[in-house]
Formats: structure tokens, sequence, C-alpha cells
């Protein structure tokens, strides 16, 4: 008669859970914002074409948030077959503050800032990149499942 089967619904790890979260509101986040700035320039908003710096800062956060989303949903769908139970956890957690710091970092840096300089919120996005680059090589050179 019917063909339905009993599925055994296997218990996701909480870090890849949040990093899967992390990644989708990341892409939430930046894809609007990127057709925001195209808005902005299509308009000549006076906020967004008066400042090279701001610009360059607030195209900087949508190109990351954008890309670093990517990276966390790709990470989370590799992380139970490659990465040890033990690792995935706090690496997982590097890749999520990561991910969101460095694009709050360059948006931030456009927020209040001078005409050539950034504001002091870039600072940001190199504590996140030093996060990623250390989940990266932790992830490259640590124990694995693989």
């Amino acid at each position: 008669m019917g063909g339905h089967q009993a599925s055994e619904t296997k218990a996701i790890d909480p870090a890849i859970g949040r990093t899967v979260r992390v990644g989708w509101l990341l892409l939430a986040v930046s894809l609007p914002f990127g057709l925001t700035l195209e808005a902005f320039h299509a308009w000549k908003a006076p906020l967004y074409v008066g400042s090279e710096t701001r610009r360059e800062m607030w195209r900087l956060a949508h190109a990351h948030g954008t890309l670093l989303g990517v990276v966390c949903l790709v990470w989370s769908a590799l992380a139970e077959a490659y990465v040890a139970a033990p690792l995935r956890s706090s690496v997982a957690r590097q890749l999520r503050w990561g991910a969101v710091l460095m694009p709050v970092g360059f948006f931030s840096g456009g927020i209040l800032n001078s005409e050539s300089d950034p504001s002091l919120g870039v600072l940001l996005a190199p504590v996140g990149a030093a996060l990623l680059i250390s989940a990266l090589l932790r992830m490259a050179f640590g124990r694995s499942r693989a």
C-alpha cells in the first residue's frame, strides 16, 4: 500500500547548525545590501556617491558578507564528514565570528568616515580575518576524519 518508510533523523551537531544559520543570515543581509548599494549608485544618493571611502568600505562589506556566507554553508555541508568532532566546535566558532566581523568591520568603516580614511570600526575586519585564517589553518593541519 503506502511506501512510507520510517526515516531515522540524525541529530545535527549544534556547531554545524549555528554555522548554517550564520551562513544564511549573511546571505540574507549581504545580497539585499548589494542591491541597495546599486540603487544608491543609480540614484546618485549623496550619502553613497559623496564618499569614495564609504563606497569602497560598503562594497567590501557586501562582497565579504556574501562570500563568507557561502563559505559557512560549504563548511557546514562538509564538516561532519571531514572534521573530527573535538575540532569542529571551536573551528566553527572561529569561522562564524570571522565571517561576521569582517563585513561588519567594513560596513562600520564606512560610517562616520573621513574623506580619505575609514572610521575605527574597520578595525573589526582584520580581527575577523585573523579568526578566519586561524580556522582555515586549523582545518588544513588539524586532525580530520578523512
